[in-house]
C-alpha cells in the first residue's frame, strides 16, 4: 500500500494487523483505522529492512458505514505511526477515512480533507 505522509516512505508492505485473533489457514485483514504492523519497501535506507506500526487511512475495497453508505478510495494508503499513534511524518497527502480520524487524534489533525 502507499504511505500518505512525509516520513520518507513510499510503499508500506503489511505484515500483521494488531488485535486481530488467528484461526487456522486465514489471514488477518484490516480496514480503515486499524493499527498494522508494516515494512518500508521503497523509501528513505534509514526506513527499510525495519518493521514499524501503522494506520491504514484509505482502502479501495468497498465497505458498508452505519449510515448506509457504501465508500471506497481509490487506492490503499497508510502513514507510520509510533505505538502511540503519534505520526511520524508532519502532514497526509491526499483524503483521510472518517473512521481513522475519530480514532486517531493525531491523523485527524494533520490530515486535510476528511472523507
Amino acid at each position: 500500500m502507499n504511505c500518505a505522509d512525509n516520513s520518507g516512505a513510499r510503499n508500506l508492505y503489511i505484515i500483521s494487523v494488531k488485535g486481530i485473533g488467528a484461526r487456522l489457514n486465514r489471514l488477518p485483514a484490516g480496514g480503515v483505522g486499524d493499527m498494522v504492523m508494516a515494512t518500508v519497501k521503497k523509501g528513505k535506507p534509514e526506513l527499510r529492512k525495519k518493521v514499524h506500526p501503522a494506520v491504514i487511512i484509505r482502502q479501495s475495497k468497498p465497505w458498508k458505514r452505519t449510515d448506509g453508505v457504501f465508500l471506497y478510495f481509490e487506492d490503499n494508503a497508510g502513514v507510520i505511526v509510533n505505538p502511540k499513534g503519534e505520526m511520524k511524518g508532519s502532514a497526509i497527502t491526499g483524503p483521510v477515512g472518517k473512521e481513522a480520524a475519530e480514532l486517531w487524534p493525531r491523523i485527524a489533525s494533520n490530515s486535510g480533507v476528511v472523507m
